[in-house]
């Protein structure tokens, strides 16, 4: 995941990149985070995965597009060791960086496909990273982008402690000068950006079983606790660190509920990069 230098400043990213949020990270593969797209790759394809943190979803990507040329960027150097150490043990050549969004390092159509999977929720500025997107893209190709929309965020049985991360987590977004809802807006940021070609959809992750609550309420629990989110909420002035304990309790009941679900609404754009001049 990536947070951009913007031209006047430098965005925040909400989660940063704790040992929890990693751990949600690690989970995400073509299959489950960009299916939307998988009926466009094909073998001999140049990919750019922006925001690609520990490579998970980039190794995967190289797997289906070798011998294409993959290049995984992100602001952060971080998880970029780890991502490496992926690609080395699947075999795939997959090149990492580190990297501005808002001023990608590529010449003008560079890349078949440009993807970039919950990073536009975390920008000040959505709208010009589309551009730069589209910019690198090759005229034919295509730009993917997937995102949350946090308030259509919904789970079973019903939590007080579950309310109030919902609230705090937009809040600390928005604070941050983020969009948490962003699944709801995609569209609406590729027509502001001059980018009419768009096929908007929508998909959803759903955590229900004793392994997905667990893993998923864990996650949750320690971000409550342990993560930038939580730093910034105290920093922010919006939650004590008892007021995020409880937040860290109430995934962990939901968790351990029999009967516990829940759902995350995504939205989903391929943008097909037209000629320079074109309509």
């Amino acid at each position: 995941m990536v947070c951009l230098v913007h031209p006047a400043r430098v965005d925040t990213y909400t989660h940063g990149h704790a040992e929890p949020v990693l751990q949600s990270h690690r989970w995400r593969t073509v299959e489950n985070s960009a299916g939307y797209l998988l009926p466009q790759l094909r073998p001999g394809l140049d990919v750019l995965d922006v925001g690609c943190g520990p490579g998970t979803i980039t190794v995967d990507l190289a797997a289906r597009v070798a011998p294409g040329r993959v290049v995984g960027l992100d602001v952060a150097p971080a998880p970029l060791a780890e991502a490496r150490d992926l690609a080395a043990r699947a075999g795939v050549a997959v090149e990492f960086v580190t990297g501005d969004g808002y001023a990608l390092a590529f010449d003008d159509d560079s890349f078949d496909v440009v993807h970039a999977h919950q990073v536009l929720q975390h920008l000040t500025d959505p709208v010009a990273a589309l551009r730069e997107m589209a910019r690198v893209c090759r005229p034919g190709g295509v730009v993917a982008v997937r995102d949350v929309d946090y308030a259509a965020t919904t789970w079973f049985p019903a939590s007080p402690g579950l309310d109030r991360w919902l609230e705090l987590y937009e809040r600390v977004a928005r604070r941050n000068d983020a969009e948490p809802d962003a699944g709801r807006r995609l569209l609406s940021w590729a027509h502001v950006a001059g980018l009419p070609d768009v096929t908007a959809t929508t998909s959803a992750w759903c955590f229900a079983s004793p392994a997905e609550r667990e893993w998923w309420g864990t996650s949750w629990a320690g971000r409550a606790t342990a993560s930038a989110f939580a730093e910034q909420a105290v920093a922010y002035g919006l939650a004590t660190p008892a007021e995020l304990q409880e937040v860290a309790e109430a995934w962990l009941a939901w968790a351990a509920a029999d009967d516990g679900w829940l759902g995350m609404l995504h939205g989903e754009l391929l943008i097909r990069v037209q000629p320079s001049g074109s309509g």
